[in-house]
């Protein structure tokens, strides 16, 4: 018995190979790429801007650091003075103004983040562009 011939149908003494293009692994790497591309673009869309320093002519005048601890209780002490956190953006504002002046932050390692993140709102809050995080030792 002898199969009829048609676009689905081989027939059974028919030995040659099929001359279409198998299109599975193309549909498979198609695939791929829109699940890349699912998992990529949120990642894009969702960014924090970050102002990144631009390079510039050198300062003339040499920076007056300023400090800033974050003891391990969760006080906040600038330039040697015990500053509360709420009273801490009035010295804050005089060091924005002043174009000498740096702050640099060093934080217990006891101290807890929550303190420390508080401290960086109320500092960014004030507007301090010129700011470093002293590492621990």
């Amino acid at each position: 018995m002898r199969l009829r011939s048609s676009a689905f149908a081989i027939p059974a003494d028919h030995a040659e190979p099929i001359g279409g293009i198998n299109t599975t692994p193309l549909i498979d790497v198609l695939l791929v790429l829109l699940v890349m591309f699912i998992i990529t673009i949120p990642m894009q869309i969702n960014q924090i801007p970050v102002p990144l320093p631009q390079a510039g002519p050198a300062p003339v005048e040499q920076q007056q650091p300023h400090l800033l601890t974050i003891a391990a209780g969760g006080a906040v002490v600038l330039d040697g003075r015990a500053v509360s956190r709420a009273a801490l953006a009035g010295p804050l504002a005089v060091l924005r103004d002043d174009p000498r002046a740096a702050l640099e932050i060093k934080t217990d390692q006891r101290a807890r983040y929550d303190d420390f993140a508080q401290t960086m709102a109320v500092v960014r809050q004030a507007g301090i562009s010129r700011l470093r995080i002293l590492p621990n030792e």
